[in-house]
């Protein structure tokens, strides 16, 4: 019995009034895959790339800032909504990102204001949102609102983690400070990602799951392990501070821990997939969260190429270079999808293929 796809997201959601919090997965997906590039000595891809990214970054930043003028209700109902409250640590993500992108440049100045702009909107949003969205809340249990962009919050903490770590070897007046908040922001975004993870993983098993409720942010699950590895292996390799030598043996081994538990959920997170388009037959539609694929896949290949470089594990440092590919080919076809989106008048869902074995529709 075939499934009607109804309405598809619009890129009308660019407007300022629609605009989604989570739209800065592209800087986030974008940046990540230059500073790939550049580790893979590919200057021309990366430094386009960085400029696509800076270039979205800005016009979010102004599309943003007018929404916050002229629309705030719909920004505070967002901020309340545990759909897309996480959300809004896309920019905290993408600012980190972008900061570490142009410290792979040579940008060191703005890199240096982006990451006192992104550290100090993690602090802010890091008290608010989780009580305007989750523990603020009435409605109980907050448990079953639990979903993926819950992991986004991870993900925040260590780009910060990750941008201090690359400023580090270029402000030595600021070596102390940088350090502590490198392990710091790292530290933190380990002990989120076990109370998400719990979250999630009782909401999956408490409560029915529909097809539709397995989204792409659910792939910033693995998304938040890798960039832990990333700030990681930045902190491994920083200069002998206080900080860093309590800690650096530990973030090393437990670097090699999660980079193994990232790489195992990369199948898990493809079944999802599988099972909820081909199986179960929800269509394929643009969206901004299919960003939040994306994004994951980049990172992955830059923690591998990290890691490896920084524990001596070539076959880890291989598996990045050549996962980068993957990440390349996914943004490419995203990013078509999201012009498709933009040029189309109407709603253009991509058909969901026949179902293999199962032919009951989702419900």
């Amino acid at each position: 019995m075939p499934l009607t796809t109804g309405p598809s997201p619009r890129l009308a959601g660019l407007s300022p009034a629609g605009l989604s919090p989570g739209y800065f997965a592209l800087v986030m997906a974008t940046g990540i895959l230059s500073v790939g590039c550049n580790l893979r000595g590919w200057t021309l891809s990366a430094r386009v790339l960085l400029g696509i990214t800076a270039v979205v970054y800005a016009l979010l930043v102004v599309l943003t800032a007018r929404r916050f003028v002229a629309h705030r209700h719909a920004l505070a109902a967002d901020a309340h909504d545990t759909r897309k409250a996480f959300l809004f640590f896309t920019f905290v993500a993408g600012t980190d990102v972008l900061a570490v992108g142009l410290t792979g440049q040579g940008r060191i100045l703005p890199a240096t204001v982006l990451l006192v702009i992104a550290a100090l909107t993690w602090v802010v949003l890091g008290y608010t949102i989780p009580w305007a969205a989750v523990l603020g809340r009435s409605e109980r249990p907050v448990v079953a609102a639990a979903n993926g962009t819950w992991f986004i919050w991870v993900v925040a903490s260590q780009s910060v983690a990750t941008a201090a770590a690359s400023l580090e070897p270029h402000h030595p007046s600021a070596h102390q400070g940088l350090a502590i908040v490198a392990v710091f922001s790292w530290s933190v975004g380990c002990v989120l990602y076990a109370a998400s993870a719990l979250f999630v993983a009782l909401r999956l098993m408490l409560y029915p799951l529909e097809p539709r409720e397995l989204d792409p942010p659910y792939w910033v699950s693995m998304g938040a392990v890798a960039i832990t590895v990333v700030a990681g292996s930045r902190i491994v390799e920083m200069e002998s501070t206080p900080m860093v030598d309590a800690v650096r043996g530990l973030v090393a081994g437990l670097s090699v821990v999660f980079w193994c538990f990232a790489t195992w959920l990369i199948p898990v997170l493809v079944a999802v997939g599988v099972w909820r388009h081909w199986v179960h037959r929800v269509p394929l539609a643009y969206e901004p969260t299919w960003w939040s694929i994306v994004f994951p896949l980049g990172m992955y290949a830059v923690a591998g190429m990290y890691l490896g470089h920084a524990d001596d594990l070539p076959i880890v440092e291989w598996i990045g270079q050549t996962w980068l590919w993957v990440a390349l080919a996914t943004w490419a076809l995203v990013f078509a999808a999201m012009l498709h989106a933009l040029i189309t008048p109407g709603p253009q869902p991509f058909p969901a293929p026949e179902a293999a074995t199962d032919p009951t529709p989702d419900h």
